[in-house]
C-alpha cells in the first residue's frame, strides 16, 4: 500500500494529547471516553459530569460516536472483461460500541478502508464494464454489506458507500465514445426508418379509404341510377298502358277502324318521304307505290288481332246496314291520288 493511502486519524480520535485526569471531568455530548484503572478497562465516561481516582484512573481513548466520514482513496481495479478501472469512493461510518472500536483493532478507520478497498476490488472483478455503470447502486449496496459482516467485532457500522469517481484508460474511453456514437447513429436510423415506414402505412391507409369510399359511392351512383331508370320504365309502361287503353277505347267506338286505317296510311307516306335522306343506298319492295296494298296489309294484320272481340262485339250488339265502300277506303284513295 502507498503511503498516502493510509489516512491520518480522524480528529475526533485522539491518540496523543489526552484529557488528563484531575477529578472532576465534563465529557462533551456525542463522545465516549474510555477509562483504565491501573491498566485495564474501568468504565465509559458518559457525557456530562464525571468524577474519576487521579494517578489509579487514566483516560486511555476517546471516541467519537458521529457519523464520521472517510475518503477512500483512489485504486486500480480489473473489471470482468479486463478493463482495468481507477476508481475512488466515499465511506461513512459510525462508532457503535466504544469498547470494541477501542479494543477490537488498533486503527478502525484504516482497517475499514483497507477492507472497503478490497471488497470494491472483489465486487468489480464479478462485473464488466458496461455493468459497472449501471449497476453503482448494486455495487455500493454489496460494498456496505461485506464492510458491516467484518466490522462488526470492531464496534463500527458502515451506513453507505458512494463510489465518486470512475476513471477509464483513454483508449478505451474511446472505444466507448465510438460505441456511444455508433449506438445514437443505429437509433436515428432505427427511428427514421420507423417513421418512413409509419408514413408508408398512412399513405397506404389513405389511399385504401379513399378507394372504399370511391367504390362505395359508386355503388350507391349505380343504385339510384338503376332505382332511377326502373322508375322510368314503370312510368313509361304505365304510360304506354294508359296510352294503349285510350288507344283500345277509341278503336271500340264507331268508325274506329277508318281512323286507324287513316293513322297507317299516314305514317307509311311519313316513312316513305325519309327514304334516301341518310343514305345513298335504298332497298324497295316491289310494290313500294302501292299503298293501298300495304295498308290492307296492316289492317289485316290488325284484324286478325282484334276479330276474337269483335265477334264478341257482334254477338252483343245486333248488325248494322253499312255501305259496301268503307269511309277508310275512300280516304286511303284519295291519299294515293294525290301522292301519285
Amino acid at each position: 500500500l502507498k503511503p498516502a493511502a493510509r489516512l491520518a486519524p480522524a480528529p475526533c480520535r485522539w491518540n496523543s494529547g489526552l484529557p488528563m485526569n484531575i477529578g472532576v471531568l465534563f465529557v462533551p455530548q456525542q463522545e465516549a471516553w474510555v477509562v483504565e484503572r491501573m491498566g485495564k478497562f474501568h468504565r465509559i465516561l458518559e457525557p456530562g459530569l464525571n468524577f474519576l481516582i487521579p494517578l489509579l484512573d487514566r483516560i486511555r481513548y476517546v471516541q467519537s460516536l458521529k457519523e464520521i466520514v472517510i475518503n477512500v482513496p483512489e485504486q486500480s481495479a480489473v473489471t470482468l472483461d479486463n478493463v482495468t478501472l481507477q476508481i475512488d469512493g466515499v465511506l461513512y461510518l459510525r462508532v457503535m460500541d466504544p469498547y470494541k472500536a477501542s479494543y477490537g483493532v488498533e486503527d478502525p478507520e484504516y482497517a475499514v478502508t483497507q477492507l472497503a478497498q478490497t471488497t470494491m476490488r472483489s465486487e468489480l472483478g464479478k462485473l464488466s464494464l458496461d455493468r459497472v455503470f449501471r449497476e453503482r447502486e448494486s455495487l455500493n449496496a454489496s460494498i456496505v454489506d461485506a464492510i458491516n459482516q467484518a466490522s462488526d467485532c470492531w464496534g463500527i457500522r458502515c451506513l453507505r458507500y458512494e463510489i465518486k469517481d470512475i476513471h477509464v484508460p483513454p483508449r478505451v474511453k474511446e472505444s466507448m465514445q465510438m460505441q456511444v456514437e455508433a449506438e445514437r447513429r443505429k437509433r436515428a436510423t432505427v427511428l427514421e426508418s420507423e417513421g418512413t415506414r409509419e408514413s408508408a402505412i398512412n399513405v397506404a391507409e389513405g389511399q385504401k379509404q379513399a378507394q372504399i369510399l370511391a367504390s362505395e359511392a359508386e355503388k350507391a351512383e349505380q343504385i339510384n341510377k338503376a332505382a332511377g331508370e326502373a322508375n322510368a320504365m314503370l312510368v313509361k309502361a304505365r304510360a304506354k298502358a294508359e296510352a294503349i287503353q285510350l288507344l283500345a277505347a277509341a278503336l271500340a267506338q264507331q268508325h274506329g277502324n277508318a281512323a286507324a286505317s287513316l293513322s297507317v296510311a299516314e305514317q307509311y307516306v311519313n316513312a316513305f318521304s325519309k327514304i334516301a335522306k341518310d343514305s345513298n343506298t335504298v332497298l324497295l319492295p316491289a310494290n313500294t307505290g302501292d299503298v293501298t296494298n300495304m295498308v290492307a296489309q296492316a289492317l289485316g294484320i290488325y284484324t286478325t288481332l282484334t276479330k276474337p272481340q269483335a265477334v264478341k262485339t257482334q254477338e252483343e250488339m245486333p248488325p248494322a246496314h253499312e255501305d259496301s265502300r268503307s269511309p277508310a277506303t275512300e280516304v286511303l284513295k284519295a291519299e294515293q291520288g294525290s301522292s301519285s
